[in-house]
This record gives C-alpha cells, structure tokens and sequence, in this order.
C-alpha cells in the first residue's frame, strides 16, 4: 500500500492507494496556518487515520511547496513559509518511524499523470500547474528528474520570452525579479494583467473568461494575451526538454480553449519544422498532486 500526503497551503490531504493505483482511503484536514508543529501533527494524526481504517502499513511519500535543499536538508522556496528552513522529512520520519520520500508538489503532479493519468506511457513528461502561482515537474522515464539544485522543471520563475509592448512594464514577481512567467500565467498574473491594461478595478480570471463568452472584447484580447504567452514559454520548454506530452493541471487548465489554442501558436517559436508534442489536460485533476505523493514509492 502507498500513502500519499499533499501539503498545501489551505488544506493537508492524504490518500492511500492499492499496488493497482485504485484509492483505498482518503481525508484532508485544513492546514494549520503558520505554525510547524501542528503542521506535523496533522500528518502523523492522518498517516495514523488511515492505517488504522485499514488495518495495515504503507509507504509514505510527501508532496510539499518548495523543494528540500541538497545542502541543509531543509525546506526552501515554498510559499507555505511555516515550512521553509525545516527539517521536513526528518521530522516526520521521526514521528513517523519509517523512511519517507518528499517532493516538490508540482513534480507529484507530473508523476502522477505519467504514472496512470493523461501520459501514462509517455517518455518525458512535462506537467505545469496553472494555479494561484506557475509550477512544473519533469518525469522521465517514469522516474521525477529533481535536478542537481532541486530546482528541475520551475519554469515558472524564468523569464517571459520576447515581452513586447503589451508585456510591459514587467510585473515585479515576489521572488525578487521581474517578468517572471508566473507574473503572466498565473490566475493573479492574468486577473492583474486584464486590470492594468484596461484601467479596471482588480477581478479574477473566472470573470474574464464568463466575460470573453458573453462578447466582451477587452477579456477576449486578454484570454488571446495569455494564449500567445503560454505558447511562447512552453515552446521554451519544447526546445530545451522536447517532451512527449505537457499536462496541464491547476484552475486555468479547465479553459478548454487553451488545447487547441496554444499549440497552433507554439510552431511559431520551437525549432523544428513539426512538433510532436502533445498539449493534454490532467486526467485526476485535483487529485494529481495527493496520487503523485504515493506514486514516489514505485512499485517493488
């Protein structure tokens, strides 16, 4: 049996799935915010739940924002900041008594898809979230490429290729830079974009794209906007990774327009005369990131 945890900002959810990836148990708890300690409670209390209901222990693996750094061991680059600068894994191992494997959430979402999801079977597998911020994971093989910094597939934190006038002034980004992908893809980044360019008060991405339905030409120009940007940065990734499949996951992954959209923009930018790649949304959704979690015990 494997368990898997994701550890989000608002909520902790657990997942327990057979060796045939059917889900045997599942609960979530919201997070406790900013406090460490009761962060940690809340998993060994769910990871105790669920083998108790079931009778029997798994292997844990843990899905978490950021990343665990190659040189302290501790946690860094995650936007839930209780974590960062904690020895995540070792604690829970600790109170947990057994080995874990921890990693970056959006790499459990890219695992997860390639496993059994929407490129199952696929060599090299790019998956973006598209949520309240822009991650990325990258499996080949099967196996999560974590990279020699932990940093392998943050894609969200380059900068926007070929910005143009109706790209600037570049957004200041929180990681200290400026024009950085996320600024643009985001769901903020779009709803802030949207706002500023059309001299409107601030509105949400849900609301550009009921509006682009109904007719209203300033958030279609915006939804066309975000098309060619995520064209541009994934022709990027085309280039530099040239996966098989890029899975998109998080809310703006929902907009259907974007699977036959962006593709027929992206040629534009790759450096091949075809491209194969295929454009495909994530097959478990929401439970991508929890399923990746246990998928990063393979099977024996």
């Amino acid at each position: 049996m494997r368990i898997g945890i994701d550890l989000g900002g608002t909520k902790i959810e657990i997942i327990a799935l057979g060796d045939d990836g059917r889900t045997l148990a599942r609960r979530r708890v919201a997070t406790p915010q900013g406090d460490y300690a009761r962060t940690l409670e809340a998993v060994v209390g769910l990871v105790a739940a669920v083998e108790g209901e079931l009778g029997r222990r798994g292997t844990v693996g843990v899905g978490t924002p950021g990343a665990l750094s190659r040189h302290s061991g501790l946690i860094k680059n995650a936007n839930s900041t209780c974590l960062i600068g904690q020895p995540l894994k070792r604690d829970l191992e600790a109170l947990l008594g057994r080995a874990l494997r921890v990693a970056n959430d959006a790499n459990c979402f890219a695992l997860s898809e390639a496993a059994d999801g929407a490129a199952a079977g696929a060599g090299v597998v790019f998956g973006v979230i598209l949520g309240t911020g822009v991650g990325g994971g990258v499996v080949v093989n099967g196996q999560v490429l974590d990279g020699a910094n932990a940093i392998a597939g943050e894609w969200g934190h380059n900068p926007l290729p070929l910005p143009d006038g109706d790209d600037l002034p570049l957004p200041a980004c929180y990681c200290g830079r400026a024009g950085c992908v996320e600024t643009y893809l985001s769901g903020p980044g779009m709803a802030a974009d949207h706002a500023r360019r059309n001299g409107l008060a601030p509105t949400t991405p849900e609301a550009i794209v009921a509006g682009a339905s109904a007719g209203d030409v300033a958030c279609e120009t915006t939804l066309q906007l975000y098309e060619a940007r995520l064209a541009r940065a994934l022709a990027g990734v085309i280039n530099l990774l040239d996966p098989d499949v890029i899975v998109l996951g998080g809310g703006l992954s929902n907009l259907a327009r974007l699977y036959t959209q962006v593709p027929r923009r992206w040629g534009a930018h790759v450096f091949s005369d075809q491209v194969e790649t295929r454009l495909v949304r994530a097959l478990h959704g929401d439970s991508s990131g929890v399923r990746g979690a246990a998928w990063l015990w393979p099977a024996d």
